[in-house]
């Protein structure tokens, strides 16, 4: 063996890894090896390099890292957040514990499921292996800690006593005893053998979040949300030390492996080191850009990983307190990591709900073009030629999605930028920030054109006037402000609301806008005059629900009080209160006519209103969750719906059935029809209608769409049929579809963005072919070829 070939070891290594990381999609659809394995795979892939062949369907790839991450595979399962993962003594399994209710046993070698411990009627918080590896401790929400047999997965214990819920539990190094502390500011002592409490240990002023013997078993140190450190002997169950600094919770401690140290990570973005004896402040990590949810030292101390909020863990160099390693991948909350006991990996649980496994040996991490936080929105300019992404790290990037290629980075807020709109022509870009302004971008140069300073608080939208002349902007600070395109002057200041404005929207002529705002009212000002002309008040935290009708005479917003009111815009006065939704109506529509309102509510229905009698006419029940948002097909005589329980209905309100039921897999809102009535536009991208709608609509725009192209969490469909699986790391924060070149957009947590072109007429003809009965959809969810 030790004259084995270089290159075949390389070789088996990169298979090695292609295996772990495309090991779920393998096992589930074996072509997608042969496609997004191969697509997803870094640049320098021997397997990539070799086997990757021409796919004609893909006009354009997406891009990728040039090598492999120290990310060596993501072990997905769990059908909720991951609050801990913890490797066993001997390294071979890892536990996580999951806000499902359940913990689940992974075999490290293969990343397969070992075992899944229910019992716990509510989130388990975390799970820990004994010393010797034969049990599992979790600790739960149900104000329970449990004790499992690690090779049954029976329920071996149950330990009662806490009055609130249970944050962590821990086994003393000798395996006799179990710490728990809770959010009731206690930590408990167990004994094992009997189940019995033993200690009970007083002195927190809020919740206790975590707590950890020393190696020798004399100690604990716990951490807690009244922003302090304890620590404790176990033999008299006193207090023996308090480490105070942190400037917010302390969500973990852990003492050094030979008890010298102790590291808390807190809510302050900080880990802190502790000199054991003296109870003094040894050193401050700093790096982490959110709350740090834990910190662990490696089993021979010198290094210490932190997870954070931020969607990172970071290693630390415990002697200097410098930074040593960045572990990239998450694209949710990290809430803890852990080396295995050799020290050569990472298990981190995280809110994305996977369990991520890393090499720190490899310190090579793949770089790819993009922003560098999470994307907070994307859109495509009218004519479908740009792109432009809003993100986190305060840049808005303009994008050629033809090529996939970036072509301008827009550089100037100092702050976290909300939203992206283009400019009716698609010449300019209006960008709002938390850094209280709005800017203003020229879409040919990327340059800056115009900085709109006003705002004294975060700005949450900005949108253009109809002719493009106007931007009217919304802030925390109770205002809309509207401003020239063509100076950036403001030329007015909307003032009345008396609680921050979460969005503003003109009118169809553009000249009134209405105001939407946290003190419960709507407003309407008239752009001319800048002044007021109507106050809607008794809304109950409207948010983004105010609708002008087509011709402009009403309003029409929905309340968190269970109505829709309308009002007179020419008087301003309320002409209507359309009551009957028993819980929180998310949003409301008016038809192509006017002349009725569609409702759609948390009371899980859609309802129908006839505007000039203000009554209902129909109420349209099957969803069984939440519905978010309603649309009307062009010539009104359809609705869709889509709601929380994940599928799009579509109705004839006329007998109050349901025509067809898409199984979206994704929570999603609607946009609108298209000008056929034969899909729907929404937020993950474009759904093809099998049923047959009226046709109708705006005769100036004939295109008709052929297929659809959407995006649910893990996969790209083409009319509903799985087409290309998504990795984890490239899964979407914010997307957006182009139909005319049949451009797919997908902004991440992780900050890249990728671009994606499908070849309609390269596909297999299968895909090619509308979506199955409306009983297949609902029964079997989607169908497909590639991704059998």
């Amino acid at each position: 063996m030790g004259d084995c070939d270089p290159g075949l070891s390389e070789l088996a290594y990169d298979a090695k890894r292609f295996l772990l990381h495309m090991r779920s999609i393998i096992e589930m659809a074996p072509l997608q090896a042969y496609y997004s394995g191969l697509l997803f795979a870094p640049r320098s892939s021997l397997i990539r390099v070799g086997y990757l062949k021409n796919i004609p369907w893909l006009t354009m790839q997406p891009k990728v890292a040039n090598v492999w991450s120290s990310l060596i595979q993501t072990l997905e399962g769990h059908t909720d957040y991951v609050n801990s993962a913890v490797f066993s003594p001997d390294g071979k399994l890892v536990a996580s514990a999951s806000r499902d209710n359940t913990v689940r046993l992974w075999d490290t070698s293969t990343g397969k499921p070992y075992g899944i411990l229910k019992g716990h009627t509510d989130s388990v918080i975390s799970a820990v292996f004994s010393p010797d590896g034969k049990l599992v401790a979790s600790a739960g929400w149900d104000q329970t800690v449990r004790l499992w047999d690690a090779s049954t997965g029976k329920q071996y214990g149950l330990l009662e006593g806490h009055t609130s819920l249970v944050t962590s539990a821990v086994f003393s190094p000798d395996g006799r005893l179990v710490a728990s502390v809770s959010w009731d500011n206690t930590v408990r002592l167990w004994d094992i053998s009997t189940g019995k409490q033993c200690g009970f240990l007083e002195g927190h002023a809020s919740d206790v979040n975590s707590a950890v013997f020393s190696a020798d078993g004399k100690f604990v140190v716990s951490a807690s949300d009244d922003n302090t450190v304890r620590l404790w002997d176990t033999s008299t169950g006193k207090q023996c030390g308090v480490l105070e600094g942190h400037t917010g919770f302390v969500k973990s401690a852990v003492f050094s492996p030979d008890g010298k140290l102790v590291a808390s990570a807190s809510r302050d973005a900080t880990v802190r080191l502790w000199d054991t004896p003296t109870g003094k402040q040894y050193g401050v990590l700093e790096g982490h850009t959110s709350l740090v949810n834990s910190a662990v030292f490696l089993p021979n101390g010198n290094l210490i990983a932190s997870a954070s909020n931020d969607h990172t863990v970071r290693l630390w160099n415990a002697s200097t307190g410098k930074q040593y390693g960045l572990l990239e991948g998450h694209t949710d909350w990290v809430n803890s990591a852990v080396f295995s006991p050799d020290g050569k990996f990472v298990a981190s649980a995280s809110r994305d709900k996977t369990v991520g496994l890393w090499d720190i040996s490899k310190k090579q991490y793949g770089v790819l073009e993009g922003h560098t936080k999470t994307v907070n929105s994307t859109v495509f300019s009218p004519d479908g030629k740009l792109v432009a992404s809003a993100s986190q790290d305060r840049t808005v990037r303009l994008w050629d999605p033809s090529r996939g290629k970036q072509c301008g980075v827009v550089e100037g807020h100092t702050d976290a930028v909300n939203s992206a709109v283009f400019s009716p022509d698609g010449n300019i870009v209006a960008s709002a920030s938390w850094d209280k302004t709005i800017r203003l971008w020229d879409t040919s140069t990327g340059k800056q054109c115009g900085v709109l300073i006003g705002h004294t608080s975060n700005v949450n939208s900005a949108v253009f006037s109809p002719d493009g002349k106007l931007v009217a902007s919304a802030s925390d600070d109770s205002t809309v402000r509207l401003w020239d395109t063509s100076t950036g002057r403001q030329c007015g200041v909307l003032k009345g609301h008396t609680s921050l404005v979460k969005s503003a929207v003109f009118s169809p002529d553009g000249k009134l806008v209405a105001s939407a705002s946290f003190d419960n009212t709507v407003r309407l000002w008239d752009t001319s005059t800048r002044k007021q002309c109507g106050v809607f008040k008794h809304v109950a935290w409207p948010a983004n629900s105010t609708v002008f009708s087509p011709d402009g005479k009403l309003v029409a917003f929905a309340s968190s009080n269970s109505m829709v009111r309308l009002w007179d815009t020419s008087t301003g006065q309320q002409c209507g209160v359309l009551e009957g939704h028993t819980q929180y109506v998310s949003s409301a529509v008016f038809s192509p006519d006017g002349k009725l309102v569609a409702s759609a509510s948390n009371d899980k229905t859609v309802r129908l209103w006839d505007t000039s009698t203000v009554k209902h006419c129909a109420v349209l029940r099957g969803h069984t969750d939440s519905v978010n948002s309603a649309v009307f097909s062009p010539d009104g005589k359809l609705v869709a719906s889509a709601s929380d329980d994940e599928t799009v209905r579509l109705w004839d309100p006329s007998n109050k059935t349901t025509i067809e039921i898409i199984k979206t897999h994704a929570r999603i809102t609607l946009e609108k029809f298209s000008n056929d009535g034969a899909h729907l536009h929404t937020s993950h991208g474009i759904l093809q209608l099998k049923s047959s709608p009226h046709s109708g609509g705006n005769r100036e725009l004939p295109h008709t769409l052929t297929h659809s192209l959407y995006v649910t969490d893990q996969w790209i469909t083409c009319n509903m049929k799985k087409l290309l699986w998504l990795p984890v790391e490239y899964r979407l924060s914010c997307s957006a579809v182009n139909d005319t070149p049949n451009h797919i957009v997908i902004g991440s947590p992780s900050g890249r963005l990728i671009f994606i072109s499908i070849d309609f007429t390269a596909l297999p003809a299968a895909y090619l072919q509308p979506p199955v009965s409306v009983a297949a959809i609902a029964g079997k969810g989607f169908l497909g070829l590639v991704g059998c």
